[in-house]
């Protein structure tokens, strides 16, 4: 009997470690994430007192007009509590398509361009793509029909093989940086039609850059030496997505940490599939205060970020995912709210109109595709099944190796 007690003890411990941990996340950060996503406190006392029920938009809107919160408009917060329930989950239209991976897609700070990056042939495109969301041609806000001509970040390197893994925008729109596969950094001046900047920063292929603040004299940047740095003349992880399947999102990253992961099992996520053995293994060095599952990480790194402070709050979690699809979470529930689900291989990026509800993803299919807070799903313009394709790449090449 002590045997088979035993044995069920470990059994039963078995069953506990293959269970999922509860989501929890730090009751500060929660209280953040609600206050950026709640009506304000006025609109809130003019419409309800005492009450849980989520207000509605009509009872907002009454509210506004009765002259119940005092004359005044709807606040920030309040535009955003609106704004967050109304998620860009219809479609998708299409943008842009090439023979090519589509490998990074961000909008401009005020929702006016579209910058997207491409692989070309068998390796990275050095050249980067710029779209205008602001023509008249359609009804939708964000209509994308302008492609301008493509900025070559290589014009004047001798390197065949340069590549971009990440870019962004200034705070001005003026400028874009980009990491790349050079262990890098370059700042593109989109007035003078060049390349202004050049940092070696890392020893590794550099793969997140952004600019740290308006005056764009702070670049922060994450590369594959494991190293996140600060350049002056840039760290992005407030936030990001690593090459496990869980988004991990941390207080800060620390100036220069050496964070390599604690090495449990022999692992590549360029070409072998996650091990089931270590989905639930904390690393003793984390300082998560939430952790998001849900989507999965293969053969690239894929990119996260928050939604919109403007429209939602900053209320969501969004990233792209290996298994073709985008996941929206719940920041405080850690819940899946939406999937969206069309293209035929890895979504790499996406990236969230600062202004509109509408979101872009960018997949290795080789399309650039817009999703709508609303459409009619008879629309002839939405892309359609039968133009689905997987990556030419893996088509040219075959997926054997990835096996």
């Amino acid at each position: 009997m002590r045997g088979v007690r035993r044995s069920a003890r470990r059994e039963s411990s078995r069953k506990e470690v293959c269970e999922f941990e509860q989501f929890t996340i730090s009751g500060e950060v929660s209280h953040l994430t609600r206050a950026r996503s709640q009506p304000c406190h006025r609109t809130r006392g003019a419409v309800h007192t005492g009450r849980r029920k989520p207000l509605s938009t009509f009872e907002l809107l009454s509210a506004r007009e009765s002259g119940r919160t005092g004359g005044a408009g709807f606040s920030l917060a309040d535009r955003a509590y609106v704004g967050r329930k109304h998620i860009p989950a219809k479609g998708p239209w299409g943008v842009d398509d090439m023979d090519s991976e589509a490998y990074v897609s961000q909008f401009s700070v005020d929702g006016s361009l579209l910058v997207a990056g491409f692989r070309a042939y068998s390796t990275l495109s050095p050249i980067v793509h710029i779209v205008n969301v602001q023509s008249d041609g359609k009804e939708s806000h964000a209509n994308i029909t302008e492609i301008h001509e493509g900025l070559d970040l290589a014009a004047d390197n001798y390197e065949i093989d340069f590549g971009i893994f990440s870019v962004k925008f200034s705070k001005d729109g003026r400028e874009i940086v980009v990491g790349n596969n050079e262990r890098s950094i370059y700042v593109y001046d989109l007035g003078e039609n060049k390349v202004s900047v050049r940092i070696k920063a890392h020893k590794a292929d550099v793969n997140a850059v952004t600019f740290a603040d308006e005056s764009g004299n702070i670049l922060y940047s994450g590369s594959d030496d494991s190293f996140c740095k600060v350049s002056i003349v840039w760290i992005i992880f407030r936030f990001t997505a690593g090459v496990g399947q869980a988004l991990p999102f941390r207080r800060k990253a620390s100036r220069g940490i050496d964070s390599r992961p604690l090495r449990i099992v022999d692992w590549d996520y360029r070409w072998m599939s996650f091990p089931s053995e270590a989905h639930h293994f904390r690393h003793p060095d984390d300082q998560s205060l939430a952790t998001y599952r849900g989507h999965s990480v293969l053969r690239t790194l894929i990119r996260c970020y928050f939604s919109p402070a403007h429209s939602t709050g900053q209320r969501y979690i969004y990233t792209g995912s290996s298994d073709k699809s985008v996941y929206i979470y719940d920041a405080i529930t850690g819940e899946t709210v939406e999937k969206l689900s069309w293209h035929g291989s890895i979504i790499r990026d996406c990236t969230w109109h600062p202004y509109y509800p509408t979101l872009v993803t960018s997949s290795w299919d080789g399309y650039l595709a817009r999703w709508e807070t609303s459409g009619d799903d008879d629309d002839p313009s939405m892309l359609a099944a039968e133009e689905q394709r997987p990556s030419p790449y893996l088509t040219a090449y075959g997926d054997s190796f990835l096996l």
